[in-house]
């Protein structure tokens, strides 16, 4: 694939369709598909050395020989004779039994194929999950960039009752100058909000394996419904991910083929039986100095059988086979400290979705207390019965709540995303371990 996808930047996407371009166009999985191709092509090459090897040879020679004869037979004492030839010649070569050794290759590269395919699909796993990680980074930056207006909104407003106090004579100038520093830093904060919100477009359009440009525009979903339970218990998600993980698939193939390298390492101490023959036309058109030579073109073949045994080779055989075991037990830690880590990335998602979900309750009421907050001290300020400074405050307090409820959302979403990506069910069919109170949309959704 030589072109580049191109974004249309009016369209908004949906996270289904981003996860979908990724899939076709982001370099890493395309390399990984590759790998997995050259372990299938080599799944073939162990699989033709159970085939003989037929080849064609066509031989043309001309060879001149000194042949002695005694003086009575020939005048000099020797005849000289040049043997002009053409052989066309079909030559077999067929290992006929070799005690495992080619079965072992082929189950090896049988495992090794396996290996390649978890992979590609741990990889498209692992992109899929950056998109989805980057997606809900952008929704969280431009939910973000939207609290900020509304907090410049809201300095506004509370520099306005200063200034209006100011004038009735209810206020100080201190007390405007602060209300505009407050301003000053709400504009501030809209300006880095937008700059945040920018660069994540950039992060999202690199994910998808496109030109990085904030040229992108994304389906924020916000009526989608929020996940708000758990559909397994902790064991069951921690049994889901030892048998779905690619990653654990991958390395169960791996101890496979490490387990046929032995085979084809101990099978090298054992003989090899092969069949060797040729089939030719011989043709020749010997001519000599003395006397007469005739031509003749018949058919000339051989057949041999043959046993080969290495008897000593200097330690190679006993040094590859310790190798083979070496990697085999390599291949088993490698087993037990990822399942150790499949279970650890299990426990991290399970126990972050549901203080996802508590902080996503406590910043719905700590949103709406805060605005309640805000209002009222607002209204009291502007009776003379609070000071600017309680205004201020709640100001401040309801600006952060805005923040804190805008990522305890898309939290929620990426935790819940990341709970199925940790068990090896991103992109896959079974149920999924979070559910919604409401029927989720099917668009831009992960499974």
């Amino acid at each position: 694939m030589d072109t580049v996808i191109q974004l249309d930047p009016v369209h908004p996407y949906t996270l289904a369709e981003l996860i979908d371009i990724a899939e076709h166009n982001n370099p890493h999985t395309r390399i990984v598909w590759e790998r997995a191709k050259q372990k299938a092509d080599a799944l073939g090459v162990a699989k033709s050395s159970y085939y003989p090897v037929l080849a064609g040879v066509a031989a043309f020679s001309d060879e001149r020989t000194i042949e002695p004869f005694p003086k009575p037979l020939a005048p000099r004492g020797y005849t000289m004779v040049e043997v002009p030839a053409v052989v066309p010649e079909v030559t077999l070569d067929y290992l006929l039994f070799d005690f495992g050794q080619r079965a072992a290759k082929v189950d090896a590269a049988t495992a090794e194929k396996l290996a390649a395919g978890a992979n590609f699909i741990q990889a498209n796993q692992q992109v899929a999950f950056s998109v989805a990680s980057a997606y809900y980074k952008l929704l969280t930056e431009q939910e973000r960039l939207e609290a900020a207006r509304q907090t410049l909104k809201t300095a506004q407003a509370t520099q306005d009752a200063a200034e209006t106090q100011l004038l009735n004579g209810r206020s100080t100038l201190p007390d405007v100058l602060n209300a505009r520093a407050e301003t000053s830093q709400a504009v501030f904060d809209l300006e880095s909000a937008d700059g945040d919100e920018k660069v994540a477009r950039v992060a999202l359009t690199e994910e998808l394996g496109v030109e990085p440009s904030p040229d992108i525009n994304v389906d924020g979903q916000k009526n989608a419904p929020l996940p708000d339970a758990l559909t397994l218990p902790i064991n069951t998600l921690i049994g889901r991910a030892m048998s779905d993980r690619p990653d654990l698939m991958a390395q169960v193939a791996e101890i496979r083929a490490a387990d046929d390298a032995i085979r084809s390492a101990k099978s090298e101490y054992l003989p090899k039986i092969s069949l060797s023959a040729n089939g030719a036309q011989t043709s020749i058109w010997p001519t000599t100095d003395f006397g007469q030579l005739g031509n003749a073109s018949e058919p000339t073949w051989s057949a041999t059988v043959g046993v080969q045994w290495r008897i000593f080779d200097g330690g190679a055989r006993k040094n590859e086979l310790a190798e083979a075991r070496s990697k085999k037990r390599e291949a088993q830690d490698d087993l037990r400290e990822k399942r150790d880590q499949a279970t650890r990335e299990v426990w991290t998602a399970y126990i972050a979705f549901r203080a996802a979900l508590r902080k996503q309750d406590a910043a719905v009421a700590l949103l709406a207390s805060a605005n309640s907050s805000y209002s009222a001290s607002l209204e009291a300020y502007k009776y003379g019965v609070k000071n600017l400074i309680d205004v201020v405050t709640a100001e401040k307090q309801l600006a952060q709540a805005r923040y804190s409820s805008v990522s305890a959302r898309s939290q929620l979403f990426l935790e819940a995303v990341s709970l199925e990506f940790s068990t090896g069910n991103l992109l896959r069919p079974q149920p999924p371990a979070t559910k919604t109170s409401t029927p989720q949309p099917q668009d831009g959704q992960p499974q």
